[in-house]
Protein backbone atom coordinates (compact mmCIF):
# COMPACT_ATOMS: atom_id res chain seq x y z
CA UNK A 1 0.00 0.00 0.00
CA UNK A 2 3.12 2.60 0.50
CA UNK A 3 4.45 1.59 -2.40
CA UNK A 4 1.21 2.31 -4.41
CA UNK A 5 0.54 5.36 -2.56
CA UNK A 6 4.46 6.67 -3.24
CA UNK A 7 4.11 5.57 -7.33
CA UNK A 8 0.41 7.67 -7.12
CA UNK A 9 2.48 10.94 -5.83
CA UNK A 10 5.10 10.54 -7.97
CA UNK A 11 2.41 10.58 -10.81
CA UNK A 12 0.64 13.69 -9.26
CA UNK A 13 4.15 15.20 -9.16
CA UNK A 14 5.10 14.89 -12.82
CA UNK A 15 1.97 15.48 -14.29
CA UNK A 16 2.26 18.81 -12.22
CA UNK A 17 -1.15 19.63 -11.80
CA UNK A 18 -3.66 20.53 -8.70
CA UNK A 19 -7.20 21.30 -7.69
CA UNK A 20 -7.97 25.23 -8.53
CA UNK A 21 -8.67 27.38 -5.55
CA UNK A 22 -9.88 30.57 -5.49
CA UNK A 23 -7.51 33.02 -4.77
CA UNK A 24 -8.26 35.65 -1.50
CA UNK A 25 -9.28 39.60 -2.17
CA UNK A 26 -7.43 42.07 -0.79
CA UNK A 27 -7.67 42.27 2.77
CA UNK A 28 -10.02 44.61 4.73
CA UNK A 29 -10.21 45.95 8.24
CA UNK A 30 -13.41 44.58 8.61
CA UNK A 31 -16.45 42.43 6.78
CA UNK A 32 -19.57 44.62 6.51
CA UNK A 33 -22.60 44.12 5.48
CA UNK A 34 -25.06 46.54 2.79
CA UNK A 35 -28.72 46.74 1.49
CA UNK A 36 -27.97 43.90 -0.56
CA UNK A 37 -24.23 43.09 -0.69
CA UNK A 38 -22.46 41.07 1.89
CA UNK A 39 -18.59 42.39 1.61
CA UNK A 40 -16.17 39.53 3.27
CA UNK A 41 -12.95 40.27 5.22
CA UNK A 42 -11.31 39.70 2.20
CA UNK A 43 -12.97 42.35 0.04
CA UNK A 44 -15.22 39.99 -1.98
CA UNK A 45 -18.88 41.22 -2.70
CA UNK A 46 -21.32 38.79 -2.37
CA UNK A 47 -25.04 39.31 -2.95
CA UNK A 48 -27.50 39.31 -0.73
CA UNK A 49 -31.19 38.88 -0.54
CA UNK A 50 -33.43 39.77 2.30
CA UNK A 51 -37.21 38.70 2.80
CA UNK A 52 -38.47 40.69 5.95
CA UNK A 53 -41.81 39.98 7.31
CA UNK A 54 -44.10 43.52 7.12
CA UNK A 55 -44.06 44.54 11.01
CA UNK A 56 -41.13 44.08 13.70
CA UNK A 57 -39.26 41.15 13.59
CA UNK A 58 -39.17 38.97 16.33
CA UNK A 59 -36.53 36.83 14.88
CA UNK A 60 -33.60 36.12 12.42
CA UNK A 61 -32.15 33.51 10.04
CA UNK A 62 -28.93 33.64 8.28
CA UNK A 63 -29.57 30.42 5.14
CA UNK A 64 -26.77 29.05 4.01
CA UNK A 65 -27.59 27.30 0.38
CA UNK A 66 -26.34 24.15 -1.19
CA UNK A 67 -24.22 22.97 -3.58
CA UNK A 68 -24.89 24.78 -7.53
CA UNK A 69 -27.17 26.84 -6.13
CA UNK A 70 -27.79 30.65 -4.63
CA UNK A 71 -29.48 32.96 -2.58
CA UNK A 72 -33.07 32.43 -4.14
CA UNK A 73 -32.92 28.69 -2.89
CA UNK A 74 -34.84 29.73 0.07
CA UNK A 75 -37.78 32.25 -1.84
CA UNK A 76 -40.62 30.16 -0.78
CA UNK A 77 -39.66 29.56 2.45
CA UNK A 78 -38.68 33.02 3.68
CA UNK A 79 -41.78 34.29 1.96
CA UNK A 80 -43.26 31.60 4.91
CA UNK A 81 -41.26 32.40 7.52
CA UNK A 82 -42.22 36.50 7.07
CA UNK A 83 -45.53 35.94 7.89
CA UNK A 84 -44.26 34.15 11.32
CA UNK A 85 -42.04 37.46 11.93
CA UNK A 86 -38.88 36.09 10.51
CA UNK A 87 -36.70 38.04 8.56
CA UNK A 88 -34.47 35.25 6.66
CA UNK A 89 -30.71 36.58 4.99
CA UNK A 90 -29.32 34.70 2.24
CA UNK A 91 -25.78 35.53 0.67
CA UNK A 92 -24.44 33.79 -2.48
CA UNK A 93 -21.60 31.53 -1.43
CA UNK A 94 -18.44 31.80 -3.20
CA UNK A 95 -18.34 30.01 -6.13
CA UNK A 96 -21.83 30.55 -6.90
CA UNK A 97 -24.74 32.34 -8.25
CA UNK A 98 -23.16 35.86 -9.14
CA UNK A 99 -20.48 35.28 -6.97
CA UNK A 100 -17.03 35.82 -7.94
CA UNK A 101 -15.19 33.31 -10.50
CA UNK A 102 -18.79 30.71 -10.26
CA UNK A 103 -17.73 27.28 -10.39
CA UNK A 104 -14.06 27.26 -8.97
CA UNK A 105 -14.01 26.19 -5.30
CA UNK A 106 -12.79 28.85 -2.77
CA UNK A 107 -12.18 26.48 -0.28
CA UNK A 108 -13.64 25.03 2.90
CA UNK A 109 -12.09 28.01 5.47
CA UNK A 110 -13.31 31.30 3.22
CA UNK A 111 -16.42 29.41 3.50
CA UNK A 112 -16.95 29.03 6.96
CA UNK A 113 -15.32 32.36 8.14
CA UNK A 114 -18.03 34.17 5.59
CA UNK A 115 -20.80 32.55 7.68
CA UNK A 116 -19.68 33.16 10.96
CA UNK A 117 -18.75 37.08 9.79
CA UNK A 118 -21.85 37.43 7.93
CA UNK A 119 -23.22 35.95 11.61
CA UNK A 120 -21.72 38.61 13.85
CA UNK A 121 -22.83 41.33 11.35
CA UNK A 122 -26.67 40.13 11.85
CA UNK A 123 -26.17 40.06 15.22
CA UNK A 124 -24.45 43.89 15.59
CA UNK A 125 -27.20 44.85 13.43
CA UNK A 126 -30.16 43.67 15.56
CA UNK A 127 -28.69 42.82 18.95
CA UNK A 128 -31.72 41.91 20.33
CA UNK A 129 -33.31 39.58 17.98
CA UNK A 130 -33.40 36.19 18.43
CA UNK A 131 -30.67 34.70 15.98
CA UNK A 132 -30.69 31.49 13.60
CA UNK A 133 -28.33 29.65 11.16
CA UNK A 134 -29.77 27.92 8.79
CA UNK A 135 -28.04 25.40 6.38
CA UNK A 136 -29.26 23.07 3.37
CA UNK A 137 -27.55 20.25 2.10
CA UNK A 138 -23.74 22.15 1.59
CA UNK A 139 -24.76 24.85 3.47
CA UNK A 140 -25.44 22.77 6.93
CA UNK A 141 -21.85 21.23 6.25
CA UNK A 142 -20.50 24.75 6.66
CA UNK A 143 -22.96 25.80 9.34
CA UNK A 144 -22.15 22.49 11.51
CA UNK A 145 -17.73 23.76 10.71
CA UNK A 146 -18.58 26.91 11.94
CA UNK A 147 -20.43 26.16 15.05
CA UNK A 148 -17.89 23.46 16.33
CA UNK A 149 -14.99 25.60 15.38
CA UNK A 150 -12.98 27.29 17.82
CA UNK A 151 -14.82 31.05 17.13
CA UNK A 152 -18.48 30.27 16.81
CA UNK A 153 -20.64 32.85 15.63
CA UNK A 154 -23.31 34.22 17.82
CA UNK A 155 -26.74 32.54 17.16
CA UNK A 156 -29.30 30.77 18.84
CA UNK A 157 -30.07 27.64 17.25
CA UNK A 158 -29.10 25.71 14.45
CA UNK A 159 -31.12 24.38 11.29
CA UNK A 160 -29.30 21.69 9.45
CA UNK A 161 -31.76 20.70 6.67
CA UNK A 162 -30.20 17.24 4.66
CA UNK A 163 -26.61 17.94 6.26
CA UNK A 164 -23.61 17.16 3.42
CA UNK A 165 -22.21 14.36 5.34
CA UNK A 166 -20.61 12.13 2.25
CA UNK A 167 -16.95 12.59 3.16
CA UNK A 168 -14.48 10.16 2.40
CA UNK A 169 -15.26 7.60 5.19
CA UNK A 170 -18.41 7.48 3.79
CA UNK A 171 -16.64 6.53 0.45
CA UNK A 172 -15.57 3.50 -0.99
CA UNK A 173 -11.69 3.16 -1.34
CA UNK A 174 -12.37 3.12 -5.50
CA UNK A 175 -14.35 6.40 -4.86
CA UNK A 176 -12.20 8.00 -2.48
CA UNK A 177 -9.24 7.04 -4.92
CA UNK A 178 -10.71 8.13 -8.16
CA UNK A 179 -11.94 11.46 -7.01
CA UNK A 180 -8.15 12.10 -5.89
CA UNK A 181 -6.37 11.10 -8.81
CA UNK A 182 -9.15 12.63 -11.01
CA UNK A 183 -8.76 16.32 -8.85
CA UNK A 184 -5.29 16.04 -9.23
CA UNK A 185 -4.89 14.97 -12.91
CA UNK A 186 -7.76 16.68 -14.58
CA UNK A 187 -8.59 18.94 -12.55
CA UNK A 188 -10.99 20.68 -15.15
CA UNK A 189 -12.66 17.77 -15.86
CA UNK A 190 -16.59 18.41 -15.68
CA UNK A 191 -18.97 15.95 -13.93
CA UNK A 192 -22.90 15.88 -13.22
CA UNK A 193 -25.30 14.29 -11.86
CA UNK A 194 -27.02 12.92 -14.69
CA UNK A 195 -27.31 9.51 -14.91
CA UNK A 196 -27.29 8.56 -11.91
CA UNK A 197 -30.89 7.37 -11.64
CA UNK A 198 -30.63 9.91 -8.34
CA UNK A 199 -33.75 12.44 -7.37
CA UNK A 200 -33.16 15.13 -5.73
CA UNK A 201 -37.06 16.31 -5.18
CA UNK A 202 -40.47 14.63 -5.92
CA UNK A 203 -41.32 18.40 -7.38
CA UNK A 204 -40.29 18.19 -10.69
CA UNK A 205 -42.07 21.63 -11.89
CA UNK A 206 -39.08 23.50 -9.25
CA UNK A 207 -36.54 20.85 -10.18
CA UNK A 208 -37.16 22.05 -14.25
CA UNK A 209 -36.95 25.87 -12.74
CA UNK A 210 -33.39 25.29 -11.67
CA UNK A 211 -32.44 23.80 -14.93
CA UNK A 212 -33.65 27.04 -16.73
CA UNK A 213 -31.79 29.12 -14.13
CA UNK A 214 -28.64 30.64 -15.45
CA UNK A 215 -27.19 31.35 -11.97
CA UNK A 216 -27.88 27.33 -10.46
CA UNK A 217 -24.74 25.42 -11.87
CA UNK A 218 -25.14 22.57 -14.20
CA UNK A 219 -21.95 20.90 -14.22
CA UNK A 220 -18.95 20.98 -11.86
CA UNK A 221 -15.06 20.80 -12.32
CA UNK A 222 -14.07 17.44 -10.82
CA UNK A 223 -12.05 19.62 -8.22
CA UNK A 224 -15.09 21.37 -7.07
CA UNK A 225 -16.15 18.32 -6.14
CA UNK A 226 -12.99 17.28 -4.26
CA UNK A 227 -13.45 20.33 -2.86
CA UNK A 228 -17.24 19.81 -1.69
CA UNK A 229 -15.83 16.20 -0.36
CA UNK A 230 -13.23 17.68 2.37
CA UNK A 231 -15.78 20.13 3.36
CA UNK A 232 -17.87 17.23 4.04
CA UNK A 233 -14.77 14.89 6.03
CA UNK A 234 -14.49 17.90 8.32
CA UNK A 235 -18.17 18.60 9.20
CA UNK A 236 -17.86 14.94 9.47
CA UNK A 237 -15.89 14.69 11.82
CA UNK A 238 -16.98 17.63 13.98
CA UNK A 239 -20.04 16.00 15.26
CA UNK A 240 -18.03 15.26 18.61
CA UNK A 241 -18.05 18.96 18.82
CA UNK A 242 -21.34 20.25 17.68
CA UNK A 243 -22.87 21.00 20.75
CA UNK A 244 -25.13 23.58 19.46
CA UNK A 245 -29.06 23.60 19.95
CA UNK A 246 -30.18 22.80 17.15
CA UNK A 247 -32.97 21.25 14.65
CA UNK A 248 -31.87 18.06 12.14
CA UNK A 249 -34.25 17.82 9.00
CA UNK A 250 -33.73 14.43 7.13
CA UNK A 251 -36.09 12.87 4.77
CA UNK A 252 -36.64 9.26 4.49
CA UNK A 253 -36.73 9.43 0.39
CA UNK A 254 -32.98 10.74 0.68
CA UNK A 255 -31.34 9.60 -2.77
CA UNK A 256 -28.22 12.24 -3.04
CA UNK A 257 -26.69 11.55 0.25
CA UNK A 258 -25.89 7.87 1.72
CA UNK A 259 -27.94 6.86 5.07
CA UNK A 260 -24.41 5.42 6.57
CA UNK A 261 -22.64 8.82 7.30
CA UNK A 262 -25.64 10.38 8.50
CA UNK A 263 -26.45 7.70 11.14
CA UNK A 264 -22.48 7.97 12.29
CA UNK A 265 -22.79 12.20 12.46
CA UNK A 266 -25.92 11.49 14.57
CA UNK A 267 -23.95 8.87 16.37
CA UNK A 268 -21.22 11.11 17.11
CA UNK A 269 -22.61 14.23 18.67
CA UNK A 270 -22.10 14.66 22.03
CA UNK A 271 -24.20 13.56 24.90
CA UNK A 272 -24.18 16.00 26.75
CA UNK A 273 -25.98 18.09 24.05
CA UNK A 274 -28.85 15.65 24.12
CA UNK A 275 -31.38 17.76 25.48
CA UNK A 276 -30.71 21.07 22.74
CA UNK A 277 -30.61 19.23 19.98
CA UNK A 278 -33.93 17.71 18.05
CA UNK A 279 -34.47 15.68 15.09
CA UNK A 280 -37.07 15.11 11.84
CA UNK A 281 -37.27 12.48 9.68
CA UNK A 282 -40.36 13.25 6.74
CA UNK A 283 -41.70 10.49 5.60
CA UNK A 284 -42.74 12.89 2.15
CA UNK A 285 -39.29 14.17 2.09
CA UNK A 286 -36.57 13.59 -0.40
CA UNK A 287 -33.05 16.03 -0.40
CA UNK A 288 -34.61 19.40 -0.92
CA UNK A 289 -36.77 19.10 1.68
CA UNK A 290 -37.65 23.19 1.73
CA UNK A 291 -38.78 22.92 -2.18
CA UNK A 292 -40.29 19.24 -2.30
CA UNK A 293 -44.17 18.87 -2.87
CA UNK A 294 -43.81 18.54 1.04
CA UNK A 295 -41.59 21.41 2.04
CA UNK A 296 -45.14 23.47 3.76
CA UNK A 297 -44.92 20.92 6.24
CA UNK A 298 -40.84 21.24 6.88
CA UNK A 299 -41.56 25.38 7.04
CA UNK A 300 -44.13 24.84 9.36
CA UNK A 301 -41.71 23.00 11.83
CA UNK A 302 -38.48 25.33 11.29
CA UNK A 303 -41.17 28.22 12.37
CA UNK A 304 -42.24 26.35 14.84
CA UNK A 305 -39.15 25.92 16.38
CA UNK A 306 -38.04 28.91 15.80
CA UNK A 307 -40.43 30.75 17.85
CA UNK A 308 -39.91 27.37 20.74
CA UNK A 309 -37.37 25.19 20.90
CA UNK A 310 -38.77 22.73 23.45
CA UNK A 311 -42.50 22.43 21.78
CA UNK A 312 -43.34 19.52 19.82
CA UNK A 313 -42.93 19.73 16.17
CA UNK A 314 -46.26 20.60 14.55
CA UNK A 315 -45.55 17.59 12.56
CA UNK A 316 -45.43 15.06 14.13
CA UNK A 317 -42.23 13.59 12.65
CA UNK A 318 -39.94 13.80 15.45
CA UNK A 319 -37.38 11.32 15.99
CA UNK A 320 -34.87 10.08 18.64
CA UNK A 321 -30.96 10.89 18.23
CA UNK A 322 -29.12 7.72 18.83
CA UNK A 323 -25.77 8.62 20.33
CA UNK A 324 -22.73 6.26 21.03
CA UNK A 325 -25.18 3.18 21.29
CA UNK A 326 -25.11 1.92 18.45
CA UNK A 327 -22.89 1.28 15.89
CA UNK A 328 -23.20 3.75 12.97
CA UNK A 329 -22.43 2.46 9.52
CA UNK A 330 -19.77 4.58 8.08
CA UNK A 331 -20.31 3.13 4.33
CA UNK A 332 -23.76 2.92 2.37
Amino acid sequence: MMMQRAAFLAVLSLLGCAPSLQPPGRLNDAARLDDDRFITHDGIELRVKVWRPEGQPRAAVLALHGFNDYRNAFGDSATEWAKAGIVTYAYDQRGFGEAPEPGIWAGAEALVRDAGDMARLMRARDPDLPLFLLGESMGAAVAIVAVAGDAPPPVDGVVLSAPALWGRQGMSDLQSGSLDFLAHVMPWFPVDGRGTGRVASDNTPMLRQLGADPLVLKYNRIDTVYGLVNLMDVAQTAAPRFAATALILLGDNEQLIPKGPVDKFLNDLPADAAPRQRLAVYPKGFHMLLRDLNAGVVRRDIAAWIADRAAKLPSGAERKISRGDTEAQGKN
